[in-house]
């Protein structure tokens, strides 16, 4: 039986999904093992999470200036640090070194976060 595109584009997003859903529920059980595309996936959407809570955060205070992207910046790699070295406890070596899992997502979340401050800060304070 040949399976149309539609079908086969289906399950694999269902599969995607799937694959999404439970890397976050392995996120909560430390004793797990975890595959280096599963554990850069949920560091990245954690990261981008992150860069939401604090651009928005930042905006409505408001803070200004440099400084306060410095401080995203390490809030944001020191949970990541925390979650893969204190509450998951891998071993960084095996998923390319701590530089490797501190930058996953890194870029995207600095875009994120600022537009989520301008946006935020633009619209409760102009």
């Amino acid at each position: 039986m040949v399976q149309s595109w539609d079908n086969v584009k289906g399950e694999r997003q269902h599969q995607d999904s799937d694959t999404s859903n439970t890397a976050f529920k392995k996120l909560m059980n430390r004793n797990l093992f975890w595959d280096r595309d599963q554990l850069g996936d949920v560091f990245h959407w954690l990261r981008q999470a992150i860069a939401v809570i604090c651009g928005i955060v930042w905006g409505l205070i408001p803070l200004t200036g440099v400084g306060w992207i410095i401080v995203f910046l390490t809030l944001s790699s020191a949970i990541i640090y925390g979650v893969y070295a204190l509450y998951l406890r891998v071993n960084a070596e095996e998923f390319g070194g701590d530089g490797t899992l501190l930058l996953e997502g890194l870029f995207a979340s600095v875009i994120l976060f600022l537009l989520a401050w301008v946006l935020a800060y633009s619209l409760i304070h102009h």
